[in-house]
Parts: structure tokens; sequence; C-alpha cells
């Protein structure tokens, strides 16, 4: 072993790559140059900003072909392919349009090799980092739902927002931080995505199962946080001061970035802290037991030579999220909090909370704290005429759910998972035109109690491992691709017991054989097995309409709650049963899409449909009496249940820039997605409230109005002005079964903003402003995804609002220094 990790990290001295030089120069629609455009190779990783007269260079770049993305604040980007030979300076010339069309993006996510959006076969969706600044967001999940079509999130407050693609989520999108998945207990309701939003330059969503690269968890589709390289002059130190302010919820943000390279070195730092009150809205006022209080820190260094390169990364993550219950006086309808338990505990006699306590940044007694620890390596090497590439990460997620107001230092959910990833590829030489490219990838896992007293899973340990092969053939205007992949997942634990701790007076881990031990979780070892595989084709019928076409099958093994679940899960306040026969979910997944692309317009269509055998959904559990079983008191019992179900939609866009006003865009798209369940016997037994699945989104829309102002004489640049609507129609399909969801009223949501980067007399940025207002009328509303729409302990409101609603009127400010 030592001996091969040796090899690993000789390896790379011991290639040889000729290499070349790519220069050039950016400019704009009107042959003007673009100042400190960002210039990347993202196949070779290396980049460049261009000077103040858009002059930009890229030394050591590995002889052959090669793909230059450029790109530049208030421009679209822009794709160029040139082949680059030993020893050779290549001068490549890139003009940028005043708007974005995406296009021509080139996207690492979801494919074997960079390829451009629109010759991927498999629905891919992209976000750039100026369009995340642009809007005002507590986290980098709600920045994509605004900027994505298909892409939605279950909330639990403004700071939780799970990913969910085409109407499906949890374990069936799999996120990732820069390739690396994300393992943080997913599978939980409240549980966000630990990542740093300042620092992410790029999302990349594919839309549709992409099992075939990912394995298990990646059946609905992936989400990819990408991090920027560095790409200032070589030995010059870089970076940016960040901060912002949110009216609503008074939410504080402050970040700094160092990035450095010289001569093929590449490092970068990042720290940055939030903190936040409760939010407010016109129904419920502040929202009591809504705050957070975050800390990330992110480090990296590496080398990009010509032999390829290879890069070490280390993050940090500490998040003090507080828990709302929802409680509340019946009459006047102020939230109300816990001081007691168990039988003491009367929920509808709870205290007031003062208004101090609302208006306080303090993190209340109940509360949860995640700390998320990654290291990882990502290495780039050319070898034998093609290219490994090779990522290993170990991280770390620490979990604790403060539930006992009577011992607050006590949690109550205390679970420590770590995490081993292996990710590798290789990309073989082509051969007569044919892209050939083999891998493997895994994880192992070990999920532990530590210091608790409620236990919704056990201590489990899984190994998962899948291997694939993946082929492309251009044709023309015609290029096909396809691939297959085999997974097994071994999932496995011991007799798990439950008994009570004198050292705590709550519930402990027990010891086998004990008198008083109580066995929770007997043991279960089983092993998961599939096959997935993918065949698609896009082809560019003029150089305005491409088409394309993907046939997909989907795999992914039951999560650990849905096989072994059965205790409380605080922090989402539902007490969890699992079932141990479950079999594995596969579905087949048909997309067929229209794009269209020109100077003025581009618009698309995607149309698709899935059908999922074995479908795993959670519904409430009744009692013989037809009422819902209460396991215990002030918390919901879910029990998960298996069918098959059919889920199909479209998304659909629309962006204009008038050939008369280049300075005017008006973009705009809506999604649709229908999930119901296809099994024809359950259907008939339970009737019409058991049709549609749960978690299904309403048809969305949002139309954006922008205006930049053209760049004059003074010492601003990049100046705009925009208004948005986001509208959401009624959600009257929804599972109706054992009163698990409601129906959703829809609304309509405005939207302003204006923003300017402020710059030298040389041209060069000195500040970026954005000034953000979301929710102008102040609309009180409930998102159908929304999970505090059902903290309701009353049978009816005075009011006649049940539940909580969404934030009301905010208003953001951001103000980006780079230096």
């Amino acid at each position: 072993m030592k001996n091969f990790l040796l090899l690993l990290f000789l390896l790379p001295q011991l290639l040889w790559a000729q290499t070349g030089t790519v220069t050039g120069t950016v400019r704009d629609g009107q042959r003007r140059p673009v100042p400190f455009a960002s210039v990347a190779l993202p196949a070779a990783g290396l980049g460049a900003t261009a000077d103040v007269q858009g002059v930009f260079q890229v030394a050591d770049v590995p002889a052959g072909p090669v793909r230059l993305v450029a790109s530049a604040v208030g421009y679209g980007t822009v794709t160029r392919d040139a082949t680059l030979a030993a020893g050779q300076t290549l001068d490549v010339q890139v003009v940028l349009t005043a708007t974005a069309a995406d296009l021509g993006e080139v996207v690492v996510t979801g494919v074997s090799r960079a390829t451009e959006i629109r010759r991927s076969p498999v629905p891919i969706a992209t976000l750039g980092r100026r369009e995340i600044n642009l809007n005002a967001n507590t986290n980098v999940i709600d920045a994509a739902v605004r900027g994505i079509p298909g892409l939605s999130a279950v909330t639990t407050g403004p700071n939780v927002s799970k990913p969910f693609i085409r109407g499906l989520g949890y374990n069936r999108v799999l996120t990732l931080y820069n390739g690396l998945r994300q393992e943080g207990q997913q599978w939980g309701d409240e549980h966000g995505v630990e990542v740093d939003g300042y620092d992410i330059e790029r999302v990349e969503v594919v839309k549709g199962p992409a099992s075939l690269l990912y394995g298990s968890d990646a059946v609905a589709g992936v989400v990819n946080l990408l991090p920027a390289l560095p790409s200032g002059p070589d030995g010059q130190l870089r970076g940016e001061a960040l901060t912002e302010y949110q009216s609503n919820n008074g939410l504080i943000g402050k970040s700094l970035g160092l990035n450095y390279q010289n001569n093929g070195f590449q490092t970068s730092f990042r720290a940055s802290h939030r903190l936040a009150r409760d939010y407010r809205n016109s129904v419920d006022g502040a929202v009591y037991n809504t705050g957070f209080r975050e800390l990330t820190l992110t480090g990296m260094a590496g080398l990009a030579k010509a032999w390829g390169s290879s890069h070490w990364y280390l993050t940090l993550y500490d998040n003090r999220q507080e828990i709302p219950d929802g409680s509340r006086d019946s009459l006047s309808r102020r939230f109300t909090r816990q001081v007691f338990e168990g039988g003491v505990d009367d929920i509808k006699n709870r205290p007031l909370v003062t208004d101090k306590e609302l208006d306080s940044y303090a993190i209340g007694s109940l509360h949860q704290r995640i700390r998320h620890y990654r290291v990882f390596t990502k290495t780039q090497l050319h070898l034998g005429g093609g290219e490994l590439h090779l990522l290993l990460g170990a991280q770390q997620n620490s979990r604790e759910e403060f539930n006992h107001p009577t011992a607050p230092a006590q949690p109550g959910l205390a679970l420590r998972l770590t995490t081993y990833t292996y990710d590798m590829r290789y990309h073989l030489p082509d051969w007569q035109g044919l892209q050939i490219s083999l891998g493997s990838n895994g994880m192992g896992q070990l999920n532990r109690h530590q210091n608790a007293t409620d236990f919704p899973i056990p201590n489990y340990d899984l190994l998962d491992a899948g291997g694939f092969l993946l082929l492309k053939k251009p044709l023309g205007k015609l290029e096909l691709s396809g691939g297959l992949r085999y997974d097994t997942r071994l999932v496995n634990w011991n007799d798990f017991y439950v008994a009570p701790n004198p050292a705590t007076s709550f519930d402990g881990v027990g010891r086998p054989g004990s008198v008083d031990a109580n066995l929770q979780f007997p043991a279960f070892r089983r092993r998961y097995r599939g096959v997935s595989a993918s065949a698609g084709a896009s082809y560019v019928a003029t150089e305005q309409l491409t088409l394309r076409a993907n046939l997909a099958r989907g795999y992914r093994a039951p999560n650990i709650p849905e096989i072994g679940s059965n205790g409380l899960d605080p922090g989402a306040h539902i007490v969890y049963l699992g079932n141990r026969g479950f079999r594995p979910e596969f579905s087949w997944q048909q997309d067929v899409g229209l794009l269209w692309h020109q100077p003025t317009l581009d618009a698309s269509v995607e149309v698709f449909h899935n059908y999922v055998q074995n479908f795993i959904y959670q519904a409430r559990l009744l009692g013989a009496d037809g009422q819902p079983v209460v396991i215990v008191p002030g918390n919901t019992t879910y029990q998960f249940q298996q069918a098959a179900a059919r889920l199909y939609g479209l998304e659909a866009s629309l962006n204009l820039r008038p050939a008369g006003a280049a300075w005017l865009a008006w973009n705009s798209s809506v999604a649709f997605v229908n999930g119901e369940n296809a099994d024809a016997t359950l259907r008939e037994r339970q009737g019409s409230a058991a049709r549609y699945l749960p978690l299904i989104p309403p048809l969305r829309a949002r139309s954006e109005v922008r205006a930049t102002l053209p760049a004059g004489a003074g010492r601003l640049t990049g100046t705009y002005v925009r208004a948005t609507v986001d509208g959401s129609a009624r959600q009257s399909r929804f599972l109706a079964l054992d009163n698990s969801e409601t129906a959703t009223a829809g609304y309509a949501l405005l939207g302003l903003g204006v923003g300017t980067t402020f710059t030298s007399r040389a041209g060069r940025p000195l500040a970026q402003l954005f000034v953000q207002v979301d929710n102008v009328f102040d609309t009180a509303y409930q998102a159908h995804l929304n999970r505090l729409k059902y903290f309701e302990y009353y049978g009816a409101a005075p009011n006649g609002r049940a539940g909580i609603y969404n934030p009301g009127r905010n208003v953001g400010v951001k103000v980006v220094v780079p230096f």
C-alpha cells in the first residue's frame, strides 16, 4: 500500500507531456476590450484573468485539442475549440455578448468529459456566480432554485433547503461539492447542505437519472457545487471581501477570500461567517426559533502542470441552527416556548415568547449543531495518450439536536457519520472518433450514536461500489452516447439496545443482556444490487436548432431510515417507522428536448416521463379507528411504504434580447411536474386520496426583465436594473391519504433589483454593489414544499391561517470588493 501511494505521488513527475501557450484578446460586440475577463481551460485545470486591455495568456497547456471558456461580469459565456501543437503559441480571439446565452457553456457534471450543454442528451442546467450574487439568498440551494427550472427545495425555515429535481429529492438527488459526494444525514427533513455559499463559483444541475456515473442516490439527478480555481496573474495575491445584510431576518454575512498562483502552484483560502435572527412575515410576525449562526473555512493547494493537475481541499463547517416547533397561544397566535418535558409539558399551555427573544441574535437552547469536515484530493494525469481522473476523500458529519429544555446541554440526537469516498475514471485515447471512458466509484460509511437520548436509526456500516463504461461517438451533426453500470451496496448493523441512563435521567445506548435494555433495532445485513444504463443522442439540425433525446435506467438502494428507522427524530418532530423488506428502486426515464439559439433569442423545451418501480414514500400511520397514531406526544408518526410511481412534466424557457436594444433582456421560464401512484391495487383500495405522490411542486413560472446600461466614460460599469415575478399555481395534486398533505394556494411575488460595479481610472473593478428587494408587496403565502406549513397544533386558527408562513418582504444589500 505504501509503495502504491508513493507511486501515485511520484507518477506526475515521471510523466512527460509536450506543452504550448494560449494567448488572445477578449472583446465585446463592438470590438472594445473587456478588461479582467476570466479565461479557463476546464479540461487542463488552468485559467487566467485578462488585463485591462482584455489580453490574456495561459502557459504550460498540454498539446492537443483545447477548449477555452471565457466569461465576464455582464456578459455571457463563450466557448472556443482549437488544437495546440507542442511549442506553439496559439492566438485565440474571443468576442463576448452583453447578455447570457448558456447553450454553449461547458459542463463537467453528469457527462464523461467536458461537454457543451446543447450536445448533452441529458438535460443539464447551470448557474454562475454573477446570477447567484444578483439574488438575496440565505443558502446556495435557494439561489439555484431561483435560476434553474425544474429544481425546487423542501424548506424548514430560511437556512434549511433540500434540493428536489422534477419532484424527487432526499437520497434520490446527489449533492456534490466539487465532485465529492456530500454525505451529512441528508435523509432528514431538517438537514440542509453543509457548504459555504459565498465560495461557490458555479452550480451545475443534472435533471434526470445520473446513476450511470454516480451510482445509487443519483436516480433523480445531481447538484454539483463548484468553487473557483485561482485565475489571477502569476505571483500576485488576489481575492475579495464580501459583506451583506438582509432586512427580513437581520442576516449579517461576511466573507474573505484569497487566491494565489505562480508557475503552476495554486492555493486559495476563504473564511465566511453568517448570523441571523428569527425571520418575519405579515401573518405570524417573527417566527420563533428560526435563527442561525454559521462559520465556514475552506482551503485549497495544488499544482497545474503539463503532466496534469493535483489539488487538495480542506473544509470546516460549523452551524448552530435553531429548531422551530410552531407551538402557540390558541387565541393571540403568539408563539410559545417549551420549558418542560414528557407528560409535564402541556403543548397548548406553554409560556409566551417575549419580543426580546424574537429580536435576539442569541441561539436558543432548543437548536441543532452541525459540524462537517472534508478533506479530499482531485488529480488529473495525462497517461498513455488518455486522461486519468482520481478523487479520494474523507468527511465527517457530526450532528447534535438539543431538544431537552430541562437539560439544555444534553443532545436528544447525536450522530457522527464518517464517509470515505473514491472516484476513478480513465478516458482512453479516441479510437476512430469513438470516445471511451471506464471508471469506478464508491464509498464506505460508519454511522455512530454519541451521547444521545433519541435513536431514530441504528448504528450502521455501509459499503458501496460500482463500475461503469461510457461511450460517445460524434458523427458530424449527430452525437451518440451511452453506457452501462453495475452497483452493489452492503448495509449492516448489529443488535442495538436502548436502556435508561441514570447519569442523564434519559434513555441511552443499552448493553445486550441488561435487564432494563430494550432491543430497538435487531441485527440486519443485506446486499443490494442494481444495473443502470443510458442511451442518448443530440443532433445539431441547424446552427440555431438542436434536438436531443435520452433513455436512462436509474437505480437506488433504500436508505437507512427507510429500512431501519424506529424512533423519534426530534428536529423533524416525526417518529419514523421503516420496513426491512424494501427492495431497490429502479426508474426508466425518457427525455426529449428542443433547443433554439440565435443572437437575439434563446428558447428550449424539455419533456420527460419517469416510471419508478418500488418507489418509497412516507405516509402518516393510522390506528384501527382511522385516527393518527401518536407514539410521542407532540410529534406525528410516519411509516415508509413502497409502490410503483409515475412522474411526468416539462420545463420551457424563452430569453429575448432585442436587436435594436442590446441593453435589454427578458428571460422567462416555466416548470411543471406531476407525480402519481402507479399501484392500481393501492389506488383502488384507498381511493383518490392515494392518487398523488407527496412533495410534488406546483406549476411554477418565473419572468425577469433586466436593463443593463451601456458602458460610458464614467467610473460605473455593468449597471443594471431588474424586475422579477415568481409565480406558483395552486397545488391541488397532493397526497391526501391520512391527511399527509393539504392543498396549497397559489401566489405571485414581485422582486426588484439594481446593481453596479465601481471601477478605477484604469478600469479595474473596485467594488460591486447588489441591491435586491424580494416579495415587494409583503405577500402572505405558504410554499407547498414548506415543511413549516404543517406546524400547527390546533384544529382551526382564529384568523383562518393554520401553520407557519414563508418570509415576507426582504431587502438585501451585498457589497463585493475584489483586490
